[in-house]
């Protein structure tokens, strides 16, 4: 990770640590890297989610792109993956998203894209991080008619809804869905994609006021959709995080699909198709164990990344694949987007389950996943960074790694977005594996005293 940017963008508490001045300097450097190589007058596209803060940093990034002469078109409340699809398809420079994603209403993020459509390299964001820390005199600044101009151009997303609809065929009439939008981005395209296609849908979490973004609803708070499906007799249930790039399932008896299972549906789908590129799937170091047992049953190759849906994406890229993701609902179809996209996820969930003509706990049974925990331990920067170096935090993990053998598997990594170190242990016992949990969790919270 770098010094300002993270697993997705840079991220932290809107205006006291992700201030104005920073988004405007991110604005000013992006803009200068991302356009070095044009003759022409740059364009950057902004897109955000809909928390009370994005506006202002909105404008904030508005004002550092038009102050070093590139234009700044604005595409209004939209998902991630619409600014990187319009960024592509409207031959952009660049594309920003104001998001912090699944966070909690306080945090805000920003995510930036090339005109490929591709999140940045690590070493493209470092140039950014040199300009915006070491050498800020390098950034030279326009006057007169040279500054750049601010367009609102919100109609665009129409043309990121029409792509999702026409990636899926025929009506989906009959299948009764239930829509988590997370008071979220999806808020004002979901209506018109799932409506689009026909679906029998039910919006829940859809009236987005700035401050209920995330907040008891969409994919990181699963039970409330888990409860509507169950109440309304839904098909299907779809879960959304704040910026829709992320989409969870639940079946018709209210039961968590996870992304893990998501891919597995998918990428088995795909081989039966014979559309799975080189008869693989990338997949991450967070992946369920039972992915593996999937995929050896049914003669598909793994490929592993680390965390973060930009490595999954390089992984996918270096290989020629066409289906990765992560257990917490980035879902990449590269044939289709550039990067993970909850509602392209979810209608290829849907067209599956149309055409398998089974019910969505059956698709699911695909794969067992092996029980699973997880413990977030908040953490100091300087533990963050450090903990790996801590030798009795490494020994209480050799020692219950050797306990566990070959039926479970330990796995102990900071947060690309947050201040956490997370533990997360798989194992056949359950009880068993959150001792060893939290026996880790403890360790690692004695060196905040």
């Amino acid at each position: 990770m770098g010094r300002l940017f993270g697993t997705d963008g840079a991220r932290g508490i809107a205006i006291t640590e992700l201030t104005c001045e920073l988004a405007m300097q991110i604005g000013r450097a992006a803009a200068l890297v991302l356009s070095k190589t044009t003759n022409h007058k740059p364009v950057i596209l902004i897109g955000k989610d809909t928390r009370i803060s994005s506006d202002v940093l909105e404008s904030a990034l508005c004002a550092g792109i038009c102050s070093v002469g590139a234009d700044a078109k604005i595409l209004g409340v939209v998902p991630t993956p619409a600014v990187s699809f319009l960024v592509k398809e409207k031959k952009a420079d660049a594309g920003v998203m104001i998001s912090a994603s699944h966070n909690s209403v306080e945090y805000n993020g920003i995510k930036l894209f090339s005109s490929t459509g591709y999140k940045l390299s690590d070493d493209t964001e470092a140039e950014i991080e040199r300009l915006i820390l070491d050498n800020p005199e390098e950034i030279e600044l326009k006057s007169h008619t040279d500054i750049g101009r601010i367009f609102h151009c919100e109609n665009d997303a129409e043309e990121y809804i029409e792509h999702i609809k026409s990636t899926v065929k025929g009506s989906f009439k009959g299948i009764k869905v239930v829509v988590d939008c997370a008071n979220g981005s999806s808020s004002s395209t979901a209506k018109k994609i799932f409506g689009g296609i026909d679906a029998d849908c039910i919006y829940i979490n859809c009236q987005p006021d700035g401050t209920n973004i995330n907040k008891n609803c969409g994919s990181t708070y699963i039970s409330g959709l888990q409860n509507y499906v169950r109440e309304t007799g839904a098909d299907i249930g779809l879960a959304f995080d704040g910026d829709a790039d992320r989409c969870l399932a639940v079946d018709e008896n209210g039961e968590l699909v996870d992304g893990d299972k998501l891919i597995a549906i998918c990428s088995k789908a795909y081989k039966e198709q014979g559309k799975l590129k080189n008869n693989s799937a990338v997949v991450t170091v967070m992946t369920n164990i039972g992915f593996s047992k999937f995929a050896k049953e049914n003669d598909i190759n793994i490929i592993t990344a680390n965390v973060g849906d930009r490595y999954v994406l390089e992984k996918m890229l270096e290989g020629d694949y066409n289906i990765g993701g992560e257990q917490s609902g980035h879902i990449i179809f590269l044939d289709d987007a550039t990067t993970g996209d909850g509602q392209l996820s979810g209608v290829k969930v849907l067209e599956i389950l149309r055409n398998s003509g089974k019910k969505m706990s059956e698709l699911a049974d695909v794969m067992t996943s092996f029980p699973q925990v997880m413990v977030n331990v908040k953490v100091t920067p300087k533990v963050k960074a450090e903990w790996k170096n801590y030798s009795d935090v490494k020994s209480v993990i050799e020692k219950n790694e050797n306990l566990l053998g070959e039926s479970g598997r330990i796995l102990v990594r900071e947060s690309g977005t947050e201040p956490l170190v997370r533990v997360m242990i798989e194992g056949e016992n359950i009880d068993n594996i959150t001792v060893i949990a939290n026996e880790i969790a403890d360790k690692i919270k004695e060196h905040l005293k």
